[in-house]
């Protein structure tokens, strides 16, 4: 089974490179985030003919958020993170796809910072930790994967002092991230990959993308019941190098079949 985290940074504008990708590496799951389009906005039917059900929370212009299933529907399980009732910003979608409860988010960028979009993003993820220790140790295996919006280390980003004063790397966030993760979460592309450089996202300036200048802040963090099916982790960055493509790549992970998680 392979589930995938893809920060398309405008669904519509970039359905062709979402089809090509689903077309060519044709994940069991995709959680999509930054749809920046309504609900109805959303290109459900050119994506269940490439043969994907799927759930989804849009909203204008900016956030949300979708979970696709090859050859399925998903069963949608919650369409917000809990915690925050007045909340209506769109980042956080969960279903289950063959036994497993897949959490799609869209963490808070949380700039400019220090201000209220940091504040936000801290509250959000708060709620977040409050809401993953009671996935942590379920009998059922989770992932947690989308874009976190946070560089986890200096070993996560190609040179760090530029971006000192970025949100992404601010300890508040990086404390976050280690309280997530200290609930016994494991973070699939580290757990296989833990002294190789890896990048899931390049903005589009100063030739970050060509100079692989990059960030890893696409996150799969899987539960205790998920965890011993990893099999393998990687990040499709060749959807990067598309002619306008999205600023980050699509960011995957291979469990055990037929059944993950289970004896």
């Amino acid at each position: 089974m392979k589930i995938a985290t893809f920060n398309v940074n405008g669904v519509k504008t970039r359905l062709a490179h979402l089809l090509r990708w689903l077309e060519k590496e044709q994940p069991d799951v995709a959680c999509l985030q930054e749809l920046k389009a309504l609900d109805e906005g959303f290109p459900a039917d050119a994506i269940r003919a490439a043969g994907y059900g799927a759930v989804w929370k849009g909203q204008r212009s900016w956030n949300g958020v979708a979970i696709l299933a090859r050859g399925q529907q998903p069963v949608e399980i919650r369409r917000a993170l809990p915690g925050d009732e007045a909340d209506t910003q769109s980042r956080y979608l969960e279903a289950a796809v063959d036994g497993v409860v897949v959490g799609c988010l869209y963490l808070p960028n949380g700039n400019p910072q220090p201000g209220p979009k940091f504040d936000y993003k801290l509250a959000w993820f708060e709620r977040l930790i409050a809401h993953a220790a009671t996935l942590v140790d379920a009998d059922h295996p989770v992932v947690l994967c989308g874009d976190y919006n946070v560089v986890p280390t200096d070993f996560d980003i190609y040179n760090p002092r530029s971006w000192r004063k970025d949100a992404l790397l601010q300890p508040e966030s990086r404390a976050c991230w280690e309280r997530l993760l200290a609930q016994g979460w494991t973070d699939a592309i580290r757990q296989l990959h833990p002294a190789v450089p890896i990048y899931t996202f390049w903005d589009y300036f100063r030739q970050h993308w060509q100079r692989n200048a990059g960030l890893r802040i696409d996150h799969l963090l899987l539960n205790r019941k998920l965890a011993p099916s990893l099999r393998a982790a990687g990040v499709d960055t060749w959807v990067r190098g598309e002619e306008k493509a999205s600023d980050h790549a699509p960011t995957w992970i291979e469990l055990a079949s037929p059944h993950p998680g289970q004896t």
